[in-house]
C-alpha cells in the first residue's frame, strides 16, 4: 500500500478496540538509495516521545503514561506517525492484566511493523524532564545566501586551511513539511562534528533551505547527514533533530557515523 492510501490527511475515526492491524509500515529504502554509500546512514535510533497513551488494568481502571519508543535505524521500515497514534488510542479501552503486559503487547506489535526490534519505556506523566540543549547555537548568524529547498552546494568549510576541530553545533530554524499533508514540522537540530571546521554560516543556510522542503522527519535527518558527509567530508559525524510534537507525538531522529557519538534521548522545551 502506497502513503497516499494510508490514513494521512483523512478524517478518520478513533478506534475504541485494540487494532494492531492499523500501523503502517512505510519502508526506508527508497529514500536512502542515493545515499547507499555514506557511511552511518543507516546507524542510529529514532526516539519517539508518546504522550497520548492509556490503557485499563485488571480492575478495569485506567492507566496513564508517557511513552518513549526507540526504532532502530537499521530497521527496514519506519512507522507513520496519524497509524501510531491510531494504534495507541485502540488500546484505551483494553484491559492488561500488568504494565509489563501492556509493553510486551506494544513491543511486539511495533516490532513486527517495522521488522526488527522496537522498544518502549513508560515514563510517569509528570515525570518527563525538559532539557537544555548544548552546543553553540548559530541562528543569530547570518548567511551569505539563502535557498528554498534543500542545497547541499551551500555547505562550506571554514577556509581552505580550515584548522581541525570537533563541535557541536545547533539550530531551532529547521522546518519542513510532511510530504502527504503539507502540514509544517518544525524541530531543533543538533550536528556534533570532527574535521576541518566548517563554515558555520553555510551549515545555517543549509538547515534554512528544507523550510519548502517535503519528507518525513527520518528522511530529512538523513539528507543532513548524508549531505555534511559527503561535502564537508568529516571524521566524525551525528545529526539529531528533535521535532516539536503534533498529534500527540514527537519524532527524534538520531545518525551517527560512530556509535561512541551516539547521544541520549532528551525533551527540549517544544516538545
Amino acid at each position: 500500500m502506497s502513503v497516499e492510501h494510508s490514513l494521512l490527511g483523512k478524517d478518520t475515526n478513533y478506534p475504541t478496540e485494540y487494532q494492531p492491524g492499523i500501523l503502517f509500515p512505510i519502508a526506508r529504502a527508497q529514500a536512502r538509495e542515493q545515499y547507499a554509500q555514506v557511511e552511518g546512514i543507516q546507524q542510529g535510533k529514532d526516539w519517539w516521545h508518546v504522550f497520548e497513551i492509556s490503557w485499563l488494568n485488571a480492575a478495569g481502571m485506567p492507566q496513564v503514561a508517557i511513552g518513549r519508543l526507540t526504532l532502530p535505524a537499521s530497521s527496514p521500515n519506519l512507522i507513520e506517525s496519524k497509524s501510531l497514534k491510531l494504534y495507541f488510542n485502540s488500546m484505551n479501552f483494553t484491559r492488561f492484566d500488568s504494565q509489563e503486559a501492556f509493553i510486551a503487547t506494544v513491543e511486539k506489535d511495533l516490532s513486527a511493523a517495522a521488522q526488527a526490534p522496537v522498544a518502549i519505556e513508560l515514563i510517569q506523566a509528570d515525570a518527563l524532564a525538559v532539557s537544555q540543549p548544548e552546543g553553540i547555537c548559530i541562528d543569530e548568524l547570518t548567511p551569505e545566501r539563502l535557498a528554498s529547498h534543500p542545497d547541499a552546494a551551500l555547505l562550506k568549510l571554514d577556509d581552505e586551511n580550515a584548522e581541525h576541530t570537533e563541535i557541536q553545533l545547533y539550530s531551532h530554524l529547521l522546518r519542513s513539511n510532511c510530504p502527504v499533508t503539507g502540514q509544517p514540522d518544525w524541530g531543533t537540530v543538533f550536528i556534533r562534528y570532527q574535521g576541518k571546521k566548517p563554515c558555520y554560516r553555510s551549515i545555517l543556510a543549509y538547515i534554512i533551505s528544507y523550510r519548502q522542503h517535503n519528507g518525513f522527519h527520518e528522511q530529512c535527518v538523513e539528507q543532513i547527514y548524508a549531505d555534511i558527509w559527503q561535502n564537508l567530508q568529516p571524521e566524525k559525524l551525528m545529526v539529531y533533530a528533535a521535532y516539536t510534537r503534533r498529534g500527540g507525538l514527537d519524532i527524534n531522529p538520531c545518525r551517527v557515523s560512530d556509535l561512541t557519538w551516539m547521544p541520549r534521548p532528551i525533551r527540549l522545551a517544544r516538545q
